[in-house]
């Protein structure tokens, strides 16, 4: 973290737990005051609260490599609080004792929804007050709607998880994308199909999307490049564990060990088994022109 001793920030309050529209509305608020002299941040937390509250916590939408990435871009510090930290202060305790002593605010945003201070007791009335009173600068930011309805995390996982990646993607502002490791496989794509592939596991507690083929743009050293992407068991050749297996068409190379970013485009077809290997390799071939050219509209 950037040392702060002296600097004064502007601070976009928030989970930030999918980075989507209404989410960056609020960052935004906070980056627009570096004209102000302002250091932009985004102060969030090291795992979500509900994981302490409640024992679990809703799954990821993006890994934190990904987040971070996506946050330098917008030129903000990105600020990680242990929730056990804080979970026990009041509003005004953290008000005081970590935006105003260890963040050294100027201005502060939120999003009309937040909730702060133990038992969720701060709103964004009572931030607003305290800013007021300490001449503060503030913004409340409104949801973001789509379809008649706000932006949520919630709304997004539901749409990746039924397939809708195209309407996920809408609401993102971006498109659903993933970087795990790249694992060892069984080299059955390259091998027996003609379809060499990375293989990636999703990790627990990380959103996966709907079994099926997907168009996808994967970019590798800040290359990006036309695929296709399976999202499944393939049960054609008997698998078992759900994974990730990206075709990077145009691209040949080793890539175990990286940590490539694969951007899903739309859902081409549901994943079904097959009668033999011969009808997959066919049927593949299909699914990486219908890839390729989706991809050709929308990166072309």
């Amino acid at each position: 973290m950037t040392d702060l001793k002296g600097i004064k920030t502007a601070v976009a309050l928030g989970n930030f737990d999918g980075l989507h529209k209404g989410h960056l509305a609020v960052i935004n608020e906070a980056v627009m005051e570096k004209h102000n002299g302002l250091l932009p941040c985004i102060l969030t937390f090291d795992s979500h609260p509900q994981k302490t509250l409640k024992g679990s916590a809703p799954k990821k939408i993006m890994t934190r490599s990904l987040c971070e990435k996506t946050t330098a871009k917008l030129g903000c510090e990105t600020i990680r609080l242990s929730f056990e930290e804080v979970r026990n202060m009041t509003p005004e305790e953290f008000f005081n004792e970590i935006l105003i002593k260890k963040l050294n605010i100027g201005f502060v945003s939120c999003g009309f929804n937040y909730r702060f201070g133990k038992n969720g007791e701060g709103n964004a009335e009572v931030l607003e007050n305290l800013c007021k009173k300490h001449k503060i600068g503030f913004s409340c930011v409104q949801g973001v709607d789509s379809d008649g309805d706000f932006i949520s995390s919630t709304r997004i996982r539901q749409t990746i998880e039924n397939g809708d990646i195209e309407n996920a993607n809408n609401m993102l502002g971006r498109y659903f994308a993933y970087d795990f490791e790249v694992v060892h496989g069984d080299r059955i794509g390259k091998k027996l199909l003609g379809f060499p592939t990375i293989n990636q596991i999703f990790p627990e507690g990380h959103i996966v999307p709907k079994n099926g083929v997907y168009a996808s743009a994967t970019e590798v050293d800040s290359k990006l490049y036309p695929s296709m992407t399976n999202i499944g068991k393939r049960p054609t050749v008997g698998g078992e564990e759900l994974r990730s297996e990206t075709c990077i068409i145009g691209f040949s190379g080793d890539l175990y060990g990286t940590h490539p970013e694969v951007k899903l485009i739309k859902l081409i077809r549901e994943e079904k088994k097959f009668p033999s290997l011969e009808a997959l390799s066919e049927q593949l071939k299909i699914d990486s022109e219908k890839a390729e050219r989706i991809y050709n509209e929308v990166f072309r």
